[in-house]
C-alpha cells in the first residue's frame, strides 16, 4: 500500500517561496505519473502540476512560469518549488498519482500566502 507525505508548507508574504515535498512510503520510482493538487477553503481539490514517468512536465496555466515540479526517483519523493507566490494560492497541498487515486491521499500541507 503506498502513503504519500507532505511536507513543506507554512505562512509566506506575497512575492515568496516555498519548496513542497511528497515522499512515499513504498518504493515507487518510476512507477507512477505523480501530480500535485492543491484545495482552498471551500473549493473543490484540483490540479496543479505533473510530472509524467517520462520526465515530462506540465502546469496549470495560473501557476506557469512560478511553480517547478520534479521527483527523485531513487527517494520516491515529488517536489514543487513555487516561487512568487500570490495570496490566491493558498490552499492545502496534495501530491498523488496522476490519475489521482483514492486510496493515496495523505493529509496535505498548508501553504498560506498573506501580508
Amino acid at each position: 500500500q503506498v502513503q504519500f507525505v507532505e511536507s513543506g508548507g507554512g505562512l509566506v508574504q506575497p512575492g515568496g517561496s516555498l519548496k513542497l515535498s511528497c515522499a512515499a512510503s513504498g518504493v515507487i520510482g518510476n512507477l507512477y505519473n505523480m501530480a500535485w493538487y492543491r484545495q482552498a477553503p471551500g473549493k473543490s481539490r484540483d490540479f496543479v502540476a505533473i510530472i509524467y514517468r517520462g520526465g515530462t512536465t506540465n502546469y496549470l496555466d495560473s501557476v506557469k512560469g512560478r511553480f517547478t515540479i520534479s521527483r527523485d526517483n531513487a527517494k520516491s519523493t515529488i517536489y514543487l518549488q513555487m516561487n512568487n507566490l500570490k495570496p490566491e494560492d493558498t490552499a492545502v497541498y496534495y501530491c498523488n498519482a496522476y490519475p489521482a487515486n483514492a486510496d493515496y491521499w495523505g493529509q496535505g500541507t498548508q501553504v498560506s500566502v498573506s501580508s
